[in-house]
């Protein structure tokens, strides 16, 4: 070959090289921002739910194993080592800490905002979806505020004035059965929300605002007969979000929770705290699945403390046989100081990780949200 011929080859060479770098850079400079966050919260999920559900899966693959990223989490609340789920909440909607039984205040008593209310402020649609009394303490601390978390009435009377667009839970009576007599369905109504009284009521509605409170309290357990009403339920709030959103041209902050996970695991019931395991699961993959269909989705798995203390040991205390069983063991009826486990997966899953504090991820999802435009 010609030294020019030669020369001509390496300078293609060089060009082509300089070319995959600059177009890999400028790939890097248009990286996907954080447009839509999931935040699926297992109330009372401590570290052995989830092995818990992969061993009575027999190993099968779950959803909660696809996550790219996961973490440890500290819990203690302002003025207790075990905190309950008004304080845990409260950090994890607001980023901040408070004493237990405290819901949108902090330990002074002063008024603290959750990321809902910021992704309201910023224009973004938004979304609670609960198996539970909607005003309980964990979704009670994204839209209330107040000094006690059985101030049940009290609770209620914020959610109308919230902007939250999709409602999804139980509680009804705490809006309609009133010592004051005041029929906060109305205002729903009056404000531009479609109010309905069951799950199926909502397969025809695709956009807008909409509310149903399926319960007068507590939605059924798995154990005696909700089926897959919240996996249902995130997949059509999912739905609407997404139209709306479309329409706005702006993403969306939207909070599930599996609450039953905590009440089965103060019970000390591995039987219902499999089947709440198993349906939280089900979420997870409905929202992992969302990711992966609209780059730009963040999924946040975590829990709000640990309920119960389980620990799944032999039933043999003699390890070096073969397979010999296992039990489920509880340590407390009530909740624990253990740090609880937290996942994520999509787009900014790398900024999560190592050992957190639960108001970290609150003050990490806040960054995303204002840095989301």
């Amino acid at each position: 070959m010609k030294k020019k011929n030669i020369f001509n080859v390496l300078l293609s060479m060089t060009i082509a090289i300089f070319a995959f770098t600059l177009n890999s850079c400028n790939k890097e400079s248009k990286e996907v921002k954080v447009k839509n966050i999931i935040m699926l919260i297992g109330d009372g999920m401590g570290p052995t739910h989830i092995p818990s559900l992969m061993l009575e899966e027999q190993y099968a693959p779950t959803n909660f194993e696809r996550a790219k990223r996961a973490a440890f989490v500290t819990t203690y609340s302002s003025n207790n080592r075990v905190t309950d789920s008004a304080a845990a909440g409260t950090a994890l909607a607001c980023g901040e800490k408070t004493n237990n039984s405290i819901i949108g205040l902090n330990a002074d008593g002063d008024t603290i905002y959750s990321n809902i209310t910021l992704a309201e402020s910023l224009g973004m649609e938004t979304a609670i979806v609960v198996s539970c009394d909607i005003t309980h303490a964990t979704p009670a601390a994204f839209y209330a505020h107040a000094q006690h978390r059985n101030e049940r009435e009290n609770i209620a009377s914020w959610l109308p004035n919230s902007g939250i667009d999709v409602i999804f839970g139980g509680g009804l009576t705490a809006f309609t059965n009133r010592d004051d007599s005041i029929n906060l369905m109305t205002k729903f109504k009056e404000s531009g929300y479609l109010v309905i009284d069951s799950l199926s009521q909502a397969d025809d509605i695709t956009k807008g605002k909409v509310i149903g409170l399926f319960a007068d309290e507590h939605l059924p357990s798995i154990v005696n007969g909700r089926g897959d009403a919240l996996p249902k339920a995130t997949q059509k709030a999912l739905d609407i979000l997404t139209a709306n959103s479309e329409k706005s041209g702006k993403g969306f902050f939207m909070m599930v929770e599996g609450s039953q996970i905590d009440f089965e695991s103060h019970a000390n019931n591995a039987k219902g705290i499999y089947g709440e395991m198993k349906d939280f699961d089900n979420v997870v993959g409905v929202a992992f699945d969302y990711a992966d269909s609209h780059p730009g989705t963040l999924v946040v798995v975590c829990a709000d403390h640990d309920t119960g203390g389980m620990s799944i040991p032999s039933c043999k205390t003699d390890f070096t046989l073969g397979e010999s069983g296992v039990e489920y063991s509880f340590g407390s009826t009530s909740h624990t100081a253990t740090m609880t486990p937290a996942l994520f997966y999509g787009t900014g899953a790398d900024e999560f990780g190592a050992i957190i504090d639960n108001t970290d991820i609150a003050k990490k999802v806040r960054e995303l949200l204002q840095n989301s435009f």
